[in-house]
């Protein structure tokens, strides 16, 4: 009797030992792939101006067009946010009014629009600072980036997915409160 309840005591032990090792296994997180890709992007950057062959005059104005922009793009980002929830909830409401999404719309083209300019108007003064050898390099590693990064996402896509995103944040219904 007694090493029968030695045997039931031993197995009890491991069963409960094992259920807090698989517990304790579920609670431990990877890093984000999101995470990961920024961080791989940090490490490029300096490569990138290295690559460029800047100098000091040129990497201070590159800094002052980012401190000047960086607040304007926040904020228009932002907007951008704002205006896509609003677009939602506007689709998602218990009473559709189309007068209200048309207006949605138009507040959400607006906020793209202030995005796109702010960008394009940061990309310009970037390429004004670069002399042309340093705009062709510039040029030649755009390209291999924008073809790893088309080669990345054509192996993660399945063969018969498209080849553009879909924003399924459109299909599915604002969190009720």
């Amino acid at each position: 009797m007694k090493k029968i309840n030695l045997f039931g005591f031993i197995f009890v032990a491991l069963a409960v030992a094992f259920m807090f090792s698989t517990v304790k296994a579920q609670d431990e997180t990877l890093p984000a792939p999101d995470a990961l890709n920024r961080k791989d992007a940090q490490k490029q950057r300096p490569k990138l101006l290295d690559s460029l062959g800047l100098n000091q005059d040129q990497m201070q104005q590159f800094r002052r067009i980012n401190m000047d922009k960086k607040p304007a793009m926040r904020e228009a980002q932002q907007r951008l946010r704002a205006a896509n929830r609003s677009l939602d909830e506007a689709i998602y409401a218990e009473n559709v009014d189309e007068n209200e999404i048309q207006l949605r719309i138009k507040e959400l083209q607006a906020a793209q629009i202030e995005v796109i300019k702010i960008r394009s108007l940061t990309e310009l003064a970037i390429r004004r600072i670069l002399t042309a050898e340093q705009l062709i390099k510039f040029r030649g590693i755009s390209r291999q980036f924008a073809e790893t990064l088309d080669k990345r996402r054509n192996e993660k896509r399945p063969m018969n997915a498209p080849n553009r995103r879909f924003n399924n944040r459109r299909r599915m219904p604002p969190p009720v409160n």
